[in-house]
């Protein structure tokens, strides 16, 4: 599958991640998604010598959607100091779970433990040693015959953060074995999708938004078409 970009100027360029595609290097060897990104940008722009491509945000690999980098340092620079900055970029997602949510609209506030070693975050709802704070309001929107959509907003950005904040409260995203959905989806991806991402460009100053399609398959076919 090639790539599907969602935004490109001369200082930012936004893809539409897929399950499986990692943001990092890690211990798998895998190639980042970022290699791709390169490769692209090179051939386009007949640019010689090697590439600039700065990472503003990571995606977790099972999770699809819009992921942001950057073409120059400057604005790299300027990218990580608005993801540092609460409310000056706003990140929407679309989660598909086994359980209606009961209330159906709520702000989640718990405190994330990261193991390194299960790779997986704990939440509690006190604060914890060595714990960070985590917030998130999710909106149900609709339910097929066996599963349900929600749309997340982010209000801190921690390590699995939807994961272990749903799962503490009974809701397992579809396919997220890690989190307690019994069964895995056959690409090995789970049924959150980073939908749309907004903010004033870091140049330009101009407002952006980029939206994500969803990945091409029945769940989210059904959902998408609502």
């Amino acid at each position: 599958m090639k790539l599907e970009i969602l935004f490109e100027d001369n200082h930012l360029i936004a893809i539409n991640k897929r399950c499986g595609d990692i943001v990092q290097g890690d211990k798998t060897g895998d190639s980042p998604i970022g290699d791709e990104i390169k490769i692209y940008l090179k051939e386009k722009y007949h640019k010689p010598g090697n590439v600039f491509l700065g990472v503003t945000h990571r995606l977790d690999r099972p999770t699809s959607g819009v992921l942001l980098f950057a073409r120059t340092s400057k604005s790299l620079s300027r990218m990580n100091e608005l993801f540092k900055n609460e409310g000056e970029i706003r990140k929407t997602y679309w989660a598909v779970v086994d359980v209606k949510p009961d209330p159906v609209e709520a702000t989640l506030e718990h405190w994330l433990v990261r193991n390194e070693k299960q790779n997986k975050s704990f939440a509690y709802r006190q604060e914890q040693k060595e714990s960070k704070k985590a917030s998130l309001t999710y909106r149900y929107i609709a339910s097929s015959d066996r599963f349900h959509l929600l749309e997340i907003e982010l209000h801190t950005g921690r390590h699995h953060q939807i994961r272990a904040q749903l799962a503490t409260i009974g809701l397992h995203i579809k396919g997220d074995l890690k989190y307690g959905f019994p069964r895995s989806n056959k690409d090995g991806g789970i049924h959150l999708h980073a939908r749309t991402i907004r903010f004033v460009h870091p140049v330009t100053l101009e407002p952006v938004t980029i939206t994500a399609p969803v990945p091409n398959d029945p769940v989210w076919n059904f959902f998408e078409q609502l």
